[in-house]
């Protein structure tokens, strides 16, 4: 029995969101894994965990720390305060600060795999590529939602005739 007339059209489908509990929520599990990023971004070398790092990353570690601290801080602040205009705000400033640990970390290349036999090297920049461009979409993305939320904001707080 085909029931595809019954289905409601993509227009009347209502998006469910989460609640403002499980959204805090999420916030703070966030903000507490970037706290763990940026310890372990912060000691990796002295752990000497990683064969594949060289001391060049000491050069972006000072990016990568600020992106990761930024994002700890926008989700402490959304977790009291995340109206979707401001979240996309915050989301286009975060990216940018992101792009260039990105950038940094693909002109630095503090990784050295020449003691493997497989060759890292172009994939792990393909990686950063990837990352990059990712990146910029996103912040293309978050620049419409960005449009459409402040119309929205600007809708409503108009007098209704």
């Amino acid at each position: 029995m085909n029931t595809d007339h019954l289905a409601l059209p993509e227009s009347s489908r209502k998006r469910i969101e989460p609640s403002g509990a499980a959204r805090r929520f999420g916030f703070v599990i966030a903000a507490a894994i970037n706290g763990a990023l940026l310890f372990a971004v912060n000691n990796v070398l002295t752990w000497d965990v990683l064969p594949f790092l060289t001391e060049e990353f000491e050069d972006v570690v000072p990016l990568i720390t600020l992106s990761l601290a930024a994002a700890i801080v926008a989700n402490l602040i959304y977790v009291v305060f995340d109206p979707k205009w401001f979240k996309s705000l915050t989301q286009i400033g975060l990216a940018g600060i992101s792009m260039a640990a990105t950038v940094r970390l693909y002109r630095v290349f503090p990784f050295d795999f020449s003691a493997y036999d497989f060759g890292w090297e172009p994939i792990a920049r393909g990686i950063l590529i990837i990352a990059i461009v990712g990146i910029a979409i996103s912040v293309v993305a978050e620049a419409v939602k960005l449009s459409g939320s402040l119309k929205r904001l600007v809708d409503s707080a108009r007098p209704t005739p």
